[in-house]
């Protein structure tokens, strides 16, 4: 009798164990459950603004103050900056998923609207043809544009100063084909121009203001009277259509900033000065150039960009016609 007590004991004992261990188990479930459904506003609420810029401007002053974070912010978005040598790069990465918005000049949204990137033009800042030029050393025999015939000139593929070179041998009557293009970021030219591996160099600032003070670098032509030289907010097209309040707020922060700049231009060259590495004399040359404001895009801006693209085309520098209005947001331009 006592076995079979103890048998039924224990028997009773172990079902308690196991009601206890399912019963801990379904408790433990409930409250991974109950945390799940806890945290999904705050991961809702935790959406990310991705940014790309360059290392200059005023979106370099925008990322610096945090003016932007701050705007956001009621809107549940935080920021995620990211460097780039150049426009191209810069929309290389939105073209891919990796950004949904940054800064270049005219010819970057042309090549990558040309190879398909969902890219729309979201406002734009107004010319500043001096801000790019034409350089050579300052001991240079070449005194004008013509002179540049059968030379090396380095470029960034792409990149505003790609239509300034086009543009600017136009005028002294060479032919695109009449130079060789050597290719390389800007850090990569200024070292070919200054070692001589090039003849020339087509760049923007600040750039160009630091070959002009550092090197003496000799101004061969700028952008005056030949390009626009404008820059473009642009959004990758499912994120600016999905997040109107967001863009809004963007270009309110990017007006703030514009409007303090364009009227403390030393001030503006010394915040930048740490995050650029170059001195404020520099900067400051490069800022007198710029032009100050955000403006909406407008019909005569979709103009100068049309005869950008079908320039390129001609040349031989896009695989195909585009029509920039269909880069426009709905009712845009």
């Amino acid at each position: 009798m006592s076995d079979l007590v103890e048998e039924t004991t224990t028997a009773s004992s172990g079902r308690s164990t196991a009601l206890a261990a399912a019963r801990l188990a379904i408790a433990l479930a409930a409250a991974a459950l109950a945390f799940a459904i806890a945290q999904q506003p705050a991961q809702a609420a935790g959406k990310i603004l991705r940014v790309g810029y360059q290392k200059y401007g005023t979106f370099l002053l925008l990322k610096a103050r945090g003016s932007l974070e701050k705007n956001l912010q009621p809107l549940g978005f935080s920021v995620e900056w990211t460097e780039f040598p150049g426009g191209p790069q810069l929309l290389e990465a939105l073209n891919v998923g990796a950004l949904d918005f940054g800064i270049t000049g005219e010819s970057p949204p042309i090549f990558a609207q040309a190879a398909g990137a969902p890219l729309v033009y979201v406002a734009n800042e107004p010319e500043a043809p001096s801000s790019e030029a034409i350089l050579v050393p300052r001991d240079s025999p070449i005194r004008g544009v013509a002179e540049l015939k059968g030379k090396k000139v380095a470029l960034n593929k792409g990149s505003n100063v790609h239509y300034l070179l086009v543009k600017a041998l136009e005028k002294a009557g060479l032919a695109y084909s009449d130079i060789t293009p050597v290719f390389l970021k800007p850090s990569d030219a200024r070292a070919a121009f200054e070692h001589g591996d090039v003849d020339a160099w087509a760049i923007w600032d600040p750039f160009q203001a630091s070959a002009e003070i550092a090197i003496k670098a000799r101004t061969l032509v700028n952008g005056e009277g030949l390009v626009a030289n404008r820059q473009f907010y642009l959004g990758e097209r499912k994120f600016v259509e999905a997040n109107p309040a967001v863009i809004e707020a963007l270009l309110a922060s990017m007006k703030e900033v514009d409007a303090w700049a364009s009227r403390n231009i030393d001030a503006a060259a010394a915040e930048l000065s740490p995050e650029v590495g170059l001195p404020p004399p520099i900067l400051r040359l490069a800022l007198a150039r710029e032009a100050w404001d955000v403006r909406p895009i407008r019909p005569d801006v979709i103009v100068d960009q049309q005869k950008i693209a079908d320039t390129f085309l001609t040349l031989g520098l896009i695989p195909r016609p585009i029509k920039v209005q269909d880069a426009l947001l709905k009712g845009g331009g």
